[in-house]
């Protein structure tokens, strides 16, 4: 939420000592005013409104599988035109639908497994910015979570937020004892907005999740689960400043990056006190230059940082954009915002190390293994076309050297391969992939020959070897396994053969084999005879009506007819099934 911290000396000039409240203050005017922002924003609207968002967005989305809703015939040009548009059109409906809604919005921006390509790059487009609350708001707040008045707590206060958002906003202020911080206060009504919210979001998850169609291979009530507990945490500030600590300890010994400390006298679940530390942000590249920073070891700084998170700590920021980044006078990095971390468990490091020999190895197989022990990857009955798509990766990817891959590039690959696929990425793995993307883009704003992977190669063959020597293997291990494992199946192999020759001569082999080809001609089959029963029925039937009609015999008749109706209709659907099995020959 934050961003790198304005100089506000001119604030404190105008006003070093705390204003009185004015509760009779009105809102700026120029400013849009959000109904969810007004106090006296009734439970009932809020219903009506998050509803009829819904209902218009489901009906879009029907609309789009119509072809005759195409004006001059359907084109998937079209189709791509119409999603860019409503994209457009989520994105400005989920800013009027305000906190639960704008950060929903932001964890689906890196979900391309799930929504199309138009829908991801719209939402990611997607601002934390929306109007200030007002200052008699936070003084209300803060006296009532530290039962002080304000001028007991701060010897100056800034009125005017240095930041907003969606779930709060940051002052400067002055402590008692001479320090100066940032001040973040939690917007109010925040956790009956989300009550209300949530509830709902819950039966759309179970709708999408029951959806014939929509429903194939996703997991929508995990992902609600997610965005529940994500949230959640958001609004707890006592454990962003538990987060802050704890990064900060992880960065003690690396004097190249500097994280705000937290001052727990002053904080609360809804109020965050931090130590003030301005610096320039990471974008302003004018600045940067003007104060006479190398470029181009910010960018290699901002990887480096990022990877020493996740490799050496488990423990990272699962949002670094620009704004929570900004960069100290000396050169040192600087991180702000710590409402939304990731953490690797200390199992995975074990089931991402067996992906990566799988990928060295260009080995399908033991990459979906990975995928499958990892909970990226449904188990299946059938994975063959899964394998083959990630086959279809792993010998793209192999193509060029390691460190002229793009982090962005195979992210897109990715995520088009997943798309409609049986995979579940956990929010954990798309916070990872959507932050070396947007570190890669950062790293090339700062310097256009960037590579990410370039400076990742050191750090990923440093965590394989100390993984390795934690666990008594190194590299040479595996190779001597795999070659091992190669040797006793060449050595056993004539033994196996007499063995299978024997139980054949015996009859003690039973060979079950399974033919998908053969199985869909047999349900077209039956389809096309269950179709012959129908039609033989309606025409009984009809024939029947036919010559009570002729006898004058009118009431019975109408009743053969009304009867007729069902083994119609039941025909009918059994000739569109019939017609999608043909499609897949």
């Amino acid at each position: 939420m934050s961003s790198a911290y304005p100089n506000t000396s001119k604030y404190l000039e105008s006003s070093p000592e705390i204003p009185a409240v004015n509760p009779r203050r009105k809102p700026e005017a120029g400013k849009k005013v959000y109904r969810w922002n007004s106090e006296n924003y009734s439970p009932l609207r809020r219903r009506i409104d998050i509803w009829t968002f819904v209902l218009l967005l489901l009906f879009k989305l029907w609309r789009n599988g119509k072809k005759w809703s195409y004006a001059g015939g359907y084109s998937e040009e079209k189709l791509v035109a119409r999603r860019r548009v409503q994209a457009g059109w989520i994105r400005e409906n989920l800013l009027e639908l305000g906190p639960t809604f704008i950060k929903v919005g932001q964890l689906f921006s890196t979900r391309a497994d799930l929504f199309p390509e138009e829908y991801v790059n719209e939402l990611s487009k997607l601002q934390d910015r929306v109007p200030a609350f007002s200052y008699e708001q936070v003084c209300a707040i803060i006296e009532k979570d530290f039962n002080k008045p304000l001028n007991k707590l701060f010897l100056s206060f800034d009125p005017t937020p240095l930041a907003a958002a969606s779930l709060g906003q940051v002052h400067k202020a002055q402590l008692i004892t001479g320090e100066e911080v940032v001040v973040k206060i939690q917007r109010p009504g925040l956790p009956k907005l989300f009550g209300i919210d949530l509830g709902i979001l819950k039966q759309i998850a179970r709708y999408f999740q029951n959806h014939p169609r929509w429903g194939k291979n996703r997991d929508w009530m995990g992902i609600y689960e997610e965005c529940c507990r994500i949230l959640w945490q958001e609004t707890d500030y006592l454990l962003e400043g538990t987060s802050a600590d704890t990064f900060r300890r992880n960065f003690r010994d690396e004097s190249w990056v500097k994280v705000p400390r937290v001052f727990w006298r002053y904080s609360s679940p809804r109020v965050l006190t931090l130590e003030y530390m301005p610096g320039i942000k990471i974008s302003h590249y004018d600045a940067l230059e003007a104060a006479g920073l190398n470029r181009k070891e910010l960018a290699r700084l901002g990887a480096r940082a990022y990877l020493h998170q996740l490799l050496n700590d488990g423990f990272f920021h699962a949002d670094p954009h620009p704004g929570n980044l900004a960069v100290d006078a000396d050169g040192s990095l600087i991180f702000y915002d710590f409402g939304m971390m990731g953490q690797l468990q200390s199992n995975i490091k074990e089931k991402l190390l067996e992906m990566l020999f799988g990928i060295t190895e260009k080995n399908a197989d033991r990459v979906v293994t990975a995928l499958v022990d990892l909970g990226a990857l449904a188990p299946m009955e059938d994975p063959g076309p899964v394998r083959r798509s990630v086959q279809f990766m792993l010998d793209n990817f192999m193509d060029k050297p390691f460190e002229e891959q793009s982090i962005s590039q195979i992210s897109e690959d990715l995520f088009e391969i997943a798309y409609d696929q049986p995979f579940r990425f956990p929010a954990t793995f798309t916070f990872v992939m959507r932050a070396f993307s947007t570190l890669e883009g950062v790293g090339k704003g700062l310097d256009p020959e960037f590579n990410f992977m370039e400076v990742a190669q050191p750090f990923a063959l440093n965590v394989m070897n100390q993984f390795n020597a934690e666990n008594g293997k190194s590299i040479i291990d595996e190779f001597s396994r795999q070659a091992l494992q190669v040797s006793n199946t060449a050595f056993g192999l004539p033994a196996r053969l007499d063995d299978t020759i024997d139980k054949l001569d015996r009859g003690d082999i039973r060979l079950r084999v399974r033919s998908l080809e053969a199985e869909r001609l047999l349900r077209r089959i039956s389809s096309t005879q269950m179709a012959t029963n129908y039609t033989l029925i309606v025409s009984t039937l009809v024939l029947s009506a036919t010559i009570l009609v002729v006898n004058s015999l009118w009431q019975v008749a109408i009743a053969l007819g009304v009867v007729a109706v069902l083994p119609t209709v039941a025909l009918l659907k059994l000739l569109r099934q019939i017609k999608k099995l043909d499609r897949k020959f």
